[in-house]
């Protein structure tokens, strides 16, 4: 016997995607710079050192006086002996009045004129120490400095962007669909009519 029977075969739609994917492209250019830096100034200024020798002292001592000098000396010497005499000729003066109270002044005053002639001697040196006077300033210098900072200057560059959008492409890869199949399916009428579905 024979079954009637309805096969029903089906198919699901299908979508198809299609991606195309976003491109970010990001460039950074070089930021330019500039340094300069200016040299230092720098002044200088020097007083020359002076020495000073004087020796008028040590020629005076080796007896190579200048004429001034000597005239001068020979001065204080005649000024000096004529005080002196002076000086002497009073106290014998003095001293002769005086003659009545004893002693011997005529005497005393030959041996003390006898005396004066002899001349003293002693070792000495020509010419004397530290005769010779030396001054000495040395010199000065004076720097002076001017730092100058240096000079920086900055360009800077903007990051370069580019980019593309993505993109999805949705379409149908397969549609639906429906098959409907009967198999010993009859329909039976009136009067005894049969037919095959």
């Amino acid at each position: 016997m024979d079954m009637p029977q309805v096969r029903l075969q089906s198919q699901q739609a299908k979508i198809s995607l299609h991606t195309t994917d976003a491109k970010l492209s990001i460039q950074q250019p070089e930021a330019e710079q500039i340094i300069r830096q200016p040299d230092a100034e720098i002044t200088m200024r020097t007083t020359p050192s002076k020495l000073t020798i004087d020796q008028t002292q040590a020629w005076n001592d080796m007896d190579l006086k200048s004429v001034m000098k000597r005239i001068d000396d020979f001065a204080e010497l005649g000024k000096k002996s004529y005080l002196e005499g002076i000086a002497r000729t009073v106290q014998e003066g003095k001293e002769l009045m005086q003659i009545e109270k004893g002693g011997d002044p005529i005497v005393a005053q030959a041996k003390r004129i006898a005396e004066r002639n002899l001349k003293d001697f002693a070792i000495g040196w020509v010419p004397s120490n530290f005769s010779v006077k030396i001054d000495y300033q040395p010199s000065e210098l004076d720097i002076n400095v001017k730092v100058n900072a240096p000079e920086i200057r900055n360009t800077p560059r903007q990051p370069e962007y580019q980019y593309q959008r993505g993109q999805v492409d949705v379409g149908i890869a397969q549609y639906q669909s429906l098959k409907v199949d009967f198999e010993n399916l009859k329909f039976y009428g009136v009067n005894g009519f049969e037919m095959n579905i």
